[in-house]
């Protein structure tokens, strides 16, 4: 618990009516802006000399800079990723210093649950092919679309992650009537759906319609869905990635796409973004979107609401919202 003034410090690019809600709602505490601005999810690479003199980190600070910050209380991150920060010598860094990581998983979980869900509906509905046919030959294919559309009902659906955002979606397709099958590291017995151990995965994937990748960039989720995993899903699955590229062996999604799998989605590739020239783009069954599953029109405002509301929690000595570490 703390109640003194504090210094914090921000890199984020925030709307006026953001900049304005932060800075009055920060109180006493004071506010110190980077030289370089950027956005909420990436990083700017390079270290900050304001940050030295913060109490308080808010936005996309640079991680080995905040692990050598002697001032540095607290770090809050604002994306739901934290990329930059699972490196073992860093979180080893903070935690002997007492510095708690945080995210912004509560801004993002609902537009990412939505996102995807979109994605799942569009394919059922075969909304790609008809937009495809609009924009190009005009094409009236009602019968081959109405064949090739299907209901959601009672396909298995693996999320792979389960953390807020795979919580959110298993909300918002709970009245699908799908069999929803969360993984994570190690179940804690009390989630809303099943949620099995990450080495069952391969268990499952021959079993899945969808295997949705929700897994944070991390030493050991490198190149995650891996050839092995690819061949294991079964004709006709389709595999979709609102979590980070890295997590994914590109070149394998791209046998599969070209052999059984049915579409792939994907929000984040890697890089970023994707190199115009890269088979993805053009690969039969793959729909692309620009890492836009977080964004909504009242992000800057959310974000803000969030970090002030921990800010509160923080100087109360209250737990912290979206504690990574």
């Amino acid at each position: 618990m703390t109640s003194s003034p504090l210094t914090i410090w921000s890199n984020l690019q925030l709307t006026g009516r953001a900049l304005a809600a932060l800075q009055s709602g920060l109180g006493p505490h004071r506010l110190v802006r980077a030289a370089e601005s950027t956005t909420c999810f990436q990083p700017i690479g390079r270290h900050d000399p304001a940050l030295a003199e913060a109490d308080v980190a808010f936005g996309q600070p640079e991680a080995d800079q905040c692990a050598s910050c002697a001032r540095l209380l607290w770090v809050h991150l604002a994306s739901a990723g934290y990329t930059t920060f699972v490196g073992d010598d860093i979180r080893a860094q903070l935690i002997a210093r007492g510095i708690p990581l945080t995210n912004s998983s509560l801004v993002y979980d609902e537009p990412c649950a939505q996102h995807a869900l979109a994605f799942m509906l569009a394919e059922a509905r075969q909304l790609p092919g008809s937009i495809r046919d609009q924009a190009t030959t005009h094409a009236w294919n009602t019968p081959p679309t109405r064949a090739a559309s299907f209901l959601l009902k009672g396909q298995t659906v693996l999320l792979v992650g389960y953390g807020a955002i795979a919580k959110r979606l298993a909300e918002l397709l709970a009245p699908f009537g799908l069999h929803l099958v969360g993984f994570r590291r190690r179940p804690r017995g009390d989630e809303p759906i099943e949620v099995r151990p990450m080495a069952e995965l391969a268990d499952w994937l021959p079993r899945a319609d969808w295997v949705i990748d929700i897994l944070p960039a991390a030493n050991d989720t490198a190149g995650f869905f891996d050839q092995p995993k690819f061949v294991a899903m079964k004709p006709g699955a389709s595999f979709m990635n609102i979590g980070r590229g890295a997590t994914v062996d590109q070149a394998a999604l791209l046998a599969a796409l070209r052999g059984h799998l049915r579409a792939a989605y994907l929000d984040v590739t890697s890089p970023e973004p994707l190199p115009r020239e890269h088979p993805l783009w053009s690969a039969p069954g793959c729909f692309i979107t620009p890492h836009v599953a977080g964004g909504h029109e009242d992000e800057c405002d959310r974000l803000v609401a969030l970090f002030l509301a921990n800010l509160d929690r923080y100087q109360r000595g209250l737990p912290l919202a979206g504690r990574v570490y």
